[in-house]
């Protein structure tokens, strides 16, 4: 390998990026657009979720409850007269949630301190069905509070859970997916950069040009993966500001073993883009191949909104050939918990493995003939 052949491959790809914007696109604005959709767009908070309320006996108990209820940011309540137009509100989509205070509802919190509320919930969406039940109980249980100091009396729990949330005190589901979704981007605008470099050349007619040259196929490839490296790590650090000043997301770990790590991924990444690359000769077969085997696999195996353990076994396993999977455990830790060696190591260790196979098979199958 000569340095001179490398540096000039390596501008002669430069310049094909220049004639072609459409590299810079996907590597500066396609992360740019689906951060800021996926960013505002994917939520797992529910804010605002209209609940009927239905008051069989209305007193000043149930209207300071119903207050409580209106002061908070998770529900919306609307008042319906009775159960029958709060159901069929239900069924048509316009409650997903019903609260029946029933005509008791005041005696039992005068006499025995303990007035059952009726809930109601829509279970076609289960997380978000559990979501509505928790919140009412943080509800119910703050007004309980707020009466009991109110009426000078001590409210009586058998016992009483202290909670302390660590990494993400908040409690903010962004701040969870941002990181993530860093990692599902760019797995999509890593492959796809190298994706269609040796099959562009293919289909161009000059790879011919390329064959009948002294050099060798690593410096061939070499060329071709070192400026896609700088551009995608031009941007990974875009989308890392996106996340951190535009999102709010905490950075707690060091700058350095980020841009070590994601290096790394983006080498894994390019690498699975090259062997691509290598195997279709055709830039449409490659790109589709591309989306295919990078962004959906990434989305939906590597843990970034889907828990892994709760998955069958056989799919646990098909997880650890997803690069994705390492770099979204990396940038959660990193992000929010900050430089957790035992973390950042391990799923180093797996991404070192995938890049070397990746770029191995790709420098093996790539061959300087024209068959």
């Amino acid at each position: 390998m000569k340095a001179m052949r490398l540096t000039g491959l390596m501008r002669k790809e430069a310049y094909e990026i220049i004639r072609d914007p459409s590299s810079i696109a996907i590597a500066f604005v396609l992360p740019l657009v689906l951060l800021l959709i996926f960013g505002y767009g994917v939520s797992l908070d529910a804010h605002h979720i209209k609940t009927a309320v239905v008051v069989d006996a209305p007193t000043q108990v149930t209207a300071s409850f119903l207050a409580e209820l209106g002061r908070s940011q998770w529900f919306e309540p609307t008042p319906y007269v009775d159960m029958t137009s709060a159901n069929d509100a239900m069924m048509h989509g316009r409650a997903d949630a019903i609260i029946w205070l029933r005509s008791d509802f005041t005696r039992l919190s005068y006499s025995s301190g303990s007035a059952p509320i009726h809930l109601i919930v829509n279970g076609v969406d289960a997380n978000n069905a559990r979501t509505i039940e928790n919140y009412l109980n943080g509800t119910w249980l703050l007004w309980l509070r707020q009466e009991a100091t109110l009426h000078g009396s001590h409210l009586h729990m058998p016992v009483a859970a202290e909670t302390r949330v660590w990494f993400n005190p908040a409690l903010r589901s962004r701040d969870y997916l941002v990181p993530g979704l860093i990692a599902i981007i760019m797995s999509l605008v890593g492959g796809l950069l190298t994706a269609l470099v040796v099959s562009r050349e293919w289909e161009r007619g000059t790879m011919e040009g390329i064959m009948v040259t002294p050099v060798s196929k690593t410096e061939i490839l070499l060329g071709k993966l070192v400026p896609y490296f700088v551009m995608g790590m031009g941007g990974m650090v875009l989308s890392t500001a996106m996340a951190v000043f535009l999102f709010a997301v905490p950075l707690r770990g060091s700058l350095l073993v980020l841009f070590a790590t994601s290096a790394l991924f983006m080498l894994t990444a390019l690498g699975m883009g090259l062997l691509i690359s290598v195997l279709a000769r055709s830039q449409f077969v490659a790109a589709m191949v591309a989306i295919v085997t990078t962004f959906l696999p990434a989305f939906i195996l590597s843990g970034f909104l889907y828990d892994i353990r709760s998955m069958p076994l056989p799919i646990q396993h098909l997880t650890y050939i997803i690069a994705a999977r390492y770099f979204v455990a990396v940038l959660q830790s990193t992000f929010l918990a900050g430089n957790v060696w035992t973390v950042i190591l391990r799923n180093c260790l797996g991404m070192a493995v995938l890049c070397a196979f990746f770029l191995g098979i790709a420098l093996f199958r790539f061959r300087k003939r024209m068959d």
